[in-house]
């Protein structure tokens, strides 16, 4: 499929299943200077007394389609489910944009939101970083890239069915292959979309090869139980576990790949939302 036509079809996928969202105390655009020029970020605030935390949101779509419209509807239940401020980062697609550009400008927004977080009304030592898919891939390596370049400091990594290994060569990319919606086909496009000739056991690109993931932020890693990307998550989280990271695993049994901006359309991803929530409230107090 042309990349044109995919990212039309992910879109309108997101506009029919994913509904207006809830309403938010306001909305707001922000231009953060990036190695590219300029991250678009669209700012969500809660209906909350005090000064809310803040999460940098990552959205999916292999790297290749997406953008703040898709995840709209989950940014806003996220704000008001966490109670904090949710900056929404339009990082740069491929194949346009090879690796890294994507992971640099959600690195450049995430450290522009803790320095600039008192400017928005929101608390910027209470830190998160959360997404989906490819945007939960881009926000675990944040997390790690952070850890090792100074901060700033996260408190919280919320992680759903991230994409964590270029091998695809897990038990789930041959169950789920056909008939669930994402396949190892769409994968393997994405990826080679993506790096563009990079290599794919970089660990900016498959977070799951990084040699050392002790002292990461703890994390919430959520899961679809039929979909190739089932085990990449379950095997990022055994790992996390390894390194001593506190992690919590769900896995969403009947779900495929794309329920969590579904809002719309399914309880289960009201559900979904609602927990990711709770717990990023939970982690940034």
């Amino acid at each position: 499929m042309p990349v044109a036509q995919a990212r039309l079809g992910h879109e309108t996928e997101a506009k029919e299943l994913s509904g207006p969202g809830p309403v938010v105390a306001e909305v707001r655009h922000v231009d953060v200077p990036g190695p590219g020029g300029a991250i678009p970020v669209r700012v969500y605030r809660p209906e909350t007394a005090g000064t809310p935390p803040a999460v940098a949101y990552f959205h999916g779509g292999g790297w290749v389609v997406g953008s703040l419209e898709s995840v709209d509807a989950v940014c806003r239940a996220l704000a008001n489910a966490s109670g904090a401020l949710v900056a929404s980062v339009d990082y740069r697609l491929a194949p346009e944009h090879r690796f890294p550009a994507a992971l640099d400008d959600c690195l450049a927004a995430t450290r522009w939101l803790a320095a600039h977080a008192a400017g928005l009304g929101a608390d910027g030592a209470r830190l998160a970083v959360a997404g989906d898919s490819a945007g939960g891939n881009l926000a675990t390596v944040v997390a790690r890239r952070l850890r090792d370049e100074g901060g700033p400091a996260l408190r919280f990594q919320a992680l759903v069915y991230p994409v964590t290994d270029a091998a695809l060569a897990t038990p789930s990319y041959r169950e789920f292959d056909e008939g669930f919606g994402l396949t190892m086909l769409g994968m393997r496009r994405y990826w080679d979309l993506y790096l563009d000739g990079a290599s794919g056991a970089d660990p900016d690109a498959s977070p799951l090869r990084a040699t050392d993931l002790a002292g990461l932020p703890p994390a919430l890693v959520l899961t679809a139980g039929a979909d190739v990307l089932r085990d990449d998550g379950e095997a990022y989280a055994d790992a996390l576990r390894r390194a001593g990271v506190p992690v919590v695993q769900r896995r969403y049994d009947g779900a495929i790949h794309g329920f969590w901006r579904w809002l719309g359309a399914a309880q289960l991803s009201r559900d979904a939302a609602a927990e990711v929530g709770a717990a990023l409230r939970a982690a940034l107090g």
